[in-house]
């Protein structure tokens, strides 16, 4: 029976008390906590979570993939801004009132905030009778060390760095193509974590325009481009995993692979062409898939499932 006085409380806040000792906020214990920063300029704030993929997440208890999908769905999202993340609130939604999920859940959170230097300084946990998912959305904040326009420019050459899979996006279409009984391992891999690559890269190099691709998939690049095209095709480097052509074959089109899925490549970065040759060279699991031409704000893509050429 649930219990709305949440006796696991006082574990919740030993556990995020653990993230409090970084070098962007001071945190005080308190009612809620209260915090100061040691850093002054721009900041960013974003949130996300993990959407449908929380049906597998709960049915499979992969919890701590769930924890990464979450924090890689808003890391992701900072780091094209070029921030450092400093802090974090969470929501937390169960299907039932178990008290050792929530643990394990705000355990692993605290562990990889840890890892980046990032204070939990706020959440909730809420119990919903009337859904089979798990649900982990967070807002997460950054501070913003050099403003930078992101915009792919006529001439810049497309890097893409690599996914593992589905990430975290397109659930609901792949939902509607598998019964529930049906099971894929890739329907639980999380998603990469691409922030600590990106901000060593922009140390080194100019990189004009950068896209976590995401929900809409490649249409997304459509808002970098201001009077230019991006034409793209996939190496055999980042050619897609075997769960992108399953779902071709059951019956979605090339066009509505590219809007729905990341196909393979879960990053973008525009750059002139001598720094793309030395980005891919320096960087494991990236390759040139494209170049910025004169055009129309449209993305062409060559098919890796037919071949053919499909404009968004």
């Amino acid at each position: 029976m649930y219990n709305p006085t949440k006796p696991y409380k006082h574990k919740i806040l030993r556990l995020i008390e653990d993230t409090w000792d970084t070098p962007y906020l001071k945190v005080r214990r308190g009612v809620y906590p209260i915090f100061t920063k040691k850093f002054s300029g721009f900041e960013i704030q974003h949130t996300d979570g993990i959407g449908t993929k929380g049906f597998y997440h709960w049915n499979k208890k992969t919890l701590k993939n769930a924890v990464i999908d979450v924090l890689a769905m808003n890391l992701n999202d900072l780091a094209l801004a070029g921030a450092v993340p400093y802090a974090v609130s969470d929501h937390i939604t169960i299907p039932d009132d178990g008290e050792k999920h929530i643990i394990e859940i705000v355990k692993n959170l605290s562990s990889i905030c840890k890892k980046y230097k990032i204070a939990i300084v706020g959440g909730e946990t809420s119990h919903h009778d009337n859904t089979d998912a798990l649900d982990i959305s967070i807002t997460m904040s950054g501070f913003v060390p050099k403003i930078r326009e992101n915009q792919f420019r006529v001439g810049d050459v497309l890097v893409g760095l690599k996914s593992n899979g589905l990430h975290s996006n397109g659930f609901t279409k792949v939902r509607s193509m598998f019964r529930e009984n049906e099971w894929r391992d890739a329907f639980i891999q999380p998603t990469v974590i691409y922030l600590n690559t990106i901000l060593d890269l922009l140390e080194k190099y100019e990189i004009h325009g950068m896209m976590h691709i995401t929900g809409g998939a490649f249409t997304k690049l459509k808002d970098l481009l201001i009077g230019a095209d991006a034409e793209i095709s996939t190496p055999n480097k980042l050619s897609p995993r075997p769960i992108f052509h399953e779902l071709y074959k059951r019956g979605i089109s090339d066009e509505d692979m590219y809007r729905t899925f990341n196909c393979g490549v879960g990053f973008i970065l525009s750059a002139s062409e001598k720094d793309a040759k030395e980005i891919v060279a320096s960087t494991p699991h990236a390759a040139i898939i494209g170049r910025v031409v004169k055009g129309k704000g449209l993305v062409c893509i060559q098919s890796a499932f037919s071949g053919r050429t499909i404009v968004l």
